[in-house]
């Protein structure tokens, strides 16, 4: 593995994680955000279910300017407004305007979402795509396991608005980095064709391409299953189980331990079995340890170690799904690279987005509303996936540009 290589996977891997970093060092906070701005739950879990909507439906429109105009320029004007939303955040005298702000943070993060996937696929296909993105899911997620426990450290010294201008700080260094450390990938040549019309055209055909739908949805439920665990966490380990703050953070970030180790072995997994084989697997373990959970859980048990160790083993097999599924996904759209990974993040977060909503309906406090929207995302992606990766399929031809 080359020099080049790796730093590459730094690079993206900081600059996805920009995003994750503003909800995951967030999370630790939101008690407090409701006792200090006088904000019910519902209004504090607004002002992160909106994050997610504008970074998910933000992609719709910078994926297709990166096709259009190089990769790096979105990523510059994406990083300025999460930026200014972050500033924003930090002096927002009430929740309304946190969550107006949060709305423009998260426009800005959805640059850096949608484009790194994009600049994969430029660079590599196959086992190799696999490599890459295996790895920048290890920098990606260095952010749920350190977000947390720096948010918890940061709001108990310094207090919750001190997130926001932390967050700030490292979009500041991501454009450094972008400045310095990263080539456009997106030629001037290959630029000709590309319009908002050829995008438009390029979406329809996505829309009607099973195989691509097929793989981004069974890549949704998996991370909704997170999304869901995301907002209703804090409250659960927080208000039910008693624990601390920076407690909390360290029984978070044990779920991003797994992910990342597992999202590791993609690339050796995939030379042996084959991607298609590794998603199989990957989610059948997924939904087989999710379904364990509601059923223990149901009958009455309520420990945090039992919730804590399946939701580690669950999440360990997420890891191998989310870059699989995204190389598989993207294999056959190379000349619309831009505009199917913002479609297939879009539809990522339209699809935790809903999920994460549903499961707030039935949030009382305890866990099992939570779980079982865990294991229904996981049930759901297992069938997908059978519908999908099941029998042969036919992949339909990209739309020139």
């Amino acid at each position: 593995m080359t020099p080049k290589f790796l730093r590459l996977a730094v690079v993206l891997g900081l600059l996805s994680a920009i995003g994750p970093f503003a909800i995951d060092m967030y999370l630790p906070a939101l008690p407090s955000i409701g006792a200090d701005l006088n904000a019910g739950t519902s209004a504090v879990q607004m002002s992160l279910l909106i994050f997610f909507l504008s970074m998910g439906f933000g992609q719709l429109i910078v994926g297709p300017i990166s096709d259009m105009v190089g990769r790096k320029l979105p990523l510059y004007g994406g990083l300025v407004l999460f930026i200014i939303g972050g500033v924003g955040s930090a002096l927002a005298p009430s929740i309304e305007w946190l969550i107006a702000f949060r709305f423009l943070q998260g426009l800005g993060a959805s640059a850096g979402m949608a484009v790194p996937r994009a600049i994969v696929r430029d660079l590599y296909t196959g086992t190799e795509a696999a490599k890459l993105m295996s790895l920048l899911m290890l920098v990606f997620s260095v952010s749920p396991i350190l977000a947390p426990l720096t948010g918890s450290l940061v709001i108990e010294s310094l207090g919750w608005r001190a997130v926001f201008w932390t967050v700030t700080g490292a979009a500041v260094l991501a454009m450094v980095l972008l400045a310095t450390s990263l080539t456009e990938t997106r030629p001037a040549e290959e630029r000709a064709g590309s319009s908002f019309g050829t995008a438009l055209s390029a979406y329809r055909f996505l829309m009607g391409e099973r195989n691509f739908l097929g793989l981004t949805a069974i890549a949704g439920f998996a991370i909704s299953s997170f999304f869901v665990y995301l907002s209703s966490s804090s409250f659960i380990l927080i208000d039910h189980y008693g624990l601390s703050p920076s407690v909390y953070s360290l029984f978070f970030s044990i779920n991003a331990v797994a992910f990342i180790g597992m999202s590791q072995l993609t690339g050796i997994l995939s030379e042996r079995f084959g991607l298609r084989r590794v998603v199989r697997v990957a989610v059948t373990g997924y939904a087989t340890t999710m379904v364990v959970l509601l059923a223990i859980m149901s009958t009455g048990v309520d420990r945090l170690d039992v919730m804590a160790a399946l939701l580690f083993v669950g999440y360990g097999f997420v890891g191998l799904v989310i870059p699989s599924t995204s190389v598989l996904a993207m294999e056959e759209h190379g000349t619309i690279a831009g505009t199917a990974s913002a479609l297939m993040g879009t539809l990522h977060f339209a699809i935790g987005a809903a999920a994460m909503g549903v499961a707030g309906l039935f949030f009382d406090g305890t866990p099992l509303p939570m779980v079982f929207g865990i294991a229904i995302c996981a049930v759901i992606a297992l069938g997908l996936t059978q519908l999908t990766l099941g029998r042969g399929r036919t992949v339909a031809e990209a739309p020139a540009e």
